[in-house]
């Protein structure tokens, strides 16, 4: 038997001792005797629950910090300017990969021209920051097969397939890098994620798992290349498959995005165009029936209004509520005020990321002009009875749900006045969309403390964060 006793933890308002037997709350109380337990004083630190990112794409996260932080460019020749300063030190990787491009606001073209004059040969593959778009000069076009596209610019499932190749490292290297990842996000007071890589994860996972990997809860994503295999496998959402890996969700994208304007919207875009219905009706309902019949869970890709009308539409013809598995619609960040109540009438959860709302304010205000309250609406979400979920969808915002409470509870950053902050909500409400538990006897023993109240909203996005557990094993401590 493991036993720990954390004393003088704040709860809430109350000062309490926390007795954790086996990974487990089995005693809160003002005082309590455990003289075989090892005992640490959190000294009236506060302590919630562990917290939870519903959406990473954690590969490309741990790969991130190792590539070319583009986002600071405000136009194409500044991002082309970055990546020449980069190749002019000597010593860039072959290809150079950059990340975090935002063109929806540049007054100029992103080209394979304009990469060619300052790259030569080198090859160059540039991803955007909501990585529904990608950049090659013409060497990388030629490394891809792809050596006749005029531009250079390719977009969604063109572009997934170009960043798929570019994440495939060695599986030790990029192991290596998803632990280092993993205790980043510990530090953070995360115990778990939802993976959503596009590959087919359980191998991944269980490779990472029998190596040692422990630092966090994983429930990964199945996509539509493998949902056959998937149901062969009878994997099941929901099903564990150890202490720390569980089946997650069927996940089918139906639009594109926001900054690569492609986003399937109800108004036009300016200039022209609704976006991308990548999946339409007639194939996604037979999809979520093959998956829902199975057991597992669909979890929609739906950011434009009309993709996240239709994608409740396909729920309801499912019947996925009757079936026990609601669903989930993944970012839902413009949503018709006619939909809000959909949600919990058809038992869907909504998983956003109130962070995008941070990085997306600009661009939301040129291309939805006048929408603005329907963005990312996580008020108008929970007042309709919504389930609402948070994660960061990372690499497009960081891995740290400190940031994406923050994002929720302020709709400020940057010293900027709040944006919609008709749609903020409280700090509590923000904690209970970033954890799965509670602290109370019998739960799971995942914890978290810090050193500021959470519940003050201007202390929520720098949290000082000392201490992580996970099922009572510390994950991160600076106690």
């Amino acid at each position: 038997m493991t036993e720990t006793l954390l004393t003088s933890a704040r709860v809430g308002d109350r000062l309490v001792d926390l007795r954790v037997v086996d990974g487990v709350i089995r005693g809160i109380a003002a005082s309590i005797a455990a003289p075989d337990a090892q005992v640490i004083d959190l000294d009236g630190r506060w302590v919630v629950p562990g917290l939870w990112d519903e959406h990473v794409h954690f590969g490309q996260w741990a790969l991130y910090a190792s590539r070319l932080d583009l986002s600071g460019a405000t136009s194409a020749a500044g991002a082309a300017a970055l990546v020449r300063a980069r190749l002019a030190r000597g010593d860039a990787p072959h290809p150079l990969v950059g990340v975090g491009f935002r063109d929806g606001l540049w007054a100029d073209e992103p080209t394979r021209q304009l990469l060619d004059a300052v790259t030569g040969a080198h090859p160059v593959v540039l991803l955007s920051g909501d990585l529904h778009c990608v950049w090659l000069n013409s060497a990388a076009l030629e490394m891809h097969g792809r050596g006749e596209h005029p531009t250079g610019l390719l977009r969604e499932d063109d572009a997934f397939a170009i960043e798929q190749a570019v994440d495939a490292l060695e599986p030790a290297e990029l192991d290596r890098l998803v632990g280092d990842a993993a205790r980043v996000a510990a530090s953070r007071g995360v115990v778990g994620i939802v993976d959503l890589e596009m590959t087919w994860a359980l191998d991944t996972w269980r490779r990472r798992v029998a190596a040692g990997f422990d630092a966090l809860r994983v429930e990964f994503g199945v996509y539509r290349g493998n949902l056959d295999r998937a149901i062969e496998l009878g994997l099941r959402t929901g099903e564990p498959l150890d202490a720390l890996l569980t089946v997650g969700r069927f996940k089918i994208l139906i639009d594109g995005s926001l900054n690569t304007r492609t986003a399937y919207c109800d108004d036009a875009f300016p200039g022209g165009g609704h976006g991308m219905l990548v999946v339409p009706p007639e194939e996604l309902v037979p999809l979520l029936h093959q998956a829902t019949d199975a057991g597992i869970e669909a979890s929609v890709h739906a950011i434009g209004d009309h993709a996240v009308a239709l994608a409740l539409d396909a729920f309801a013809a499912v019947g996925t509520a009757r079936a026990g598995l609601g669903g989930r619609i993944e970012h839902a960040q413009l949503v018709r005020t006619a939909d809000l109540p959909r949600f919990a009438e058809l038992g869907v959860a909504a998983s956003v990321q109130p962070e995008h709302a941070m990085d997306d304010r600009d661009v939301a205000d040129r291309y939805w002009a006048g929408r603005g309250s329907r963005v990312i609406p996580v008020r108008s979400l929970l007042d309709a009875g919504a389930r609402v979920l948070f994660g960061s969808d990372a690499p497009v915002a960081p891995l740290d749900p400190w940031v994406t409470m923050a994002a929720a509870v302020t709709r400020a950053r940057d010293g900027r006045a709040p944006w919609h902050p008709e749609q903020t909500v409280t700090p509590d409400e923000a904690l209970a969309a970033s954890a799965r538990t509670s602290i109370a006897v019998g739960r799971p023993a995942d914890l978290v403390a810090v050193d500021a109240d959470p519940r003050d909203g201007s202390a929520l996005r720098t949290m000082p964060v000392a201490a992580t557990w996970l099922a009572g094993r510390p994950t991160f401590s600076a106690l």
